[in-house]
């Protein structure tokens, strides 16, 4: 697993990195060596080495005599992430509700609750519902206190990420049920209930998957 550090050898790997997630590269993009040294004003030997650990985290395909591409996630490849959130994001709630919720879980749950309350005379602003929906996530995997699991979420959100490149946000209705879901996992959180936070995250995954499915036009078979 790359372990990211904030230094400058590792500056290629990021801007790159934040170009990929940021849709400045389109998913099944071919991309030159040249144009990118280029554009990130740097030499080819680190821009390589770059290159390396994004496609060893999922982000670019190198593909032997054709070039390199940003990674076009699949339907497959949406399952398959989706069953890796499920184990990690599942173990992470039973690790948090473990150790008990951690100031950033806290903050994360106060904002939420924050959002509900103002919602209630306005309309719930779906863009930062969903925004503090991925820092609750966040918080849950430090609340986890295990680098190794925080990691290996990181770089599986990413490639989330891509998949969901053409699902730009949920709607009002799902927004204000994604909300309410992850207020019950805070809640078992706090009771220290290891497995009800676990199952809450299950039950929470699969509706998510579920909608975005549907938005696809795709059955879940």
């Amino acid at each position: 697993m790359n372990q990211i550090k904030n230094t400058p050898s590792d500056e290629p790997y990021m801007r790159l990195r934040a170009l990929i997630l940021d849709g400045s590269l389109r998913p099944g993009e071919a991309l030159s060596e040249r144009g990118l040294a280029e554009l990130l004003q740097i030499g080819r030997t680190p821009l390589r080495e770059a290159v390396k650990w994004l496609a060893r985290d999922g982000l670019l395909d190198v593909v032997p005599m054709r070039g390199t591409f940003v990674r076009q996630m699949s339907m497959a490849d949406l399952k398959e992430i989706h069953e890796m959130r499920v184990a990690l994001e599942g173990m992470a709630a039973f690790l948090a509700a473990r150790h008990g919720p951690c100031a950033t879980l806290d903050d994360a749950a106060a904002q939420l609750n924050e959002i509900c309350r103002v919602a209630a005379d306005s309309p719930m602003d779906v863009d930062e519902a969903q925004k503090a929906g991925w820092v609750f996530h966040e918080a849950m995997f430090e609340c986890a206190d295990n680098g190794r699991l925080q990691q290996t979420y990181r770089n599986l959100r990413d490639q989330s990420g891509l998949a969901l490149r053409r699902i730009e946000r949920y709607d009002l209705e799902r927004t204000k049920q994604a909300v309410a879901e992850h207020l019950n996992i805070y809640a078992a959180i706090v009771e220290r209930d290891g497995e009800k936070a676990r199952h809450l995250v299950y039950l929470h995954l699969e509706q998510a998957l579920q909608i975005r499915l549907a938005y696809l036009g795709i059955a879940n078979n």
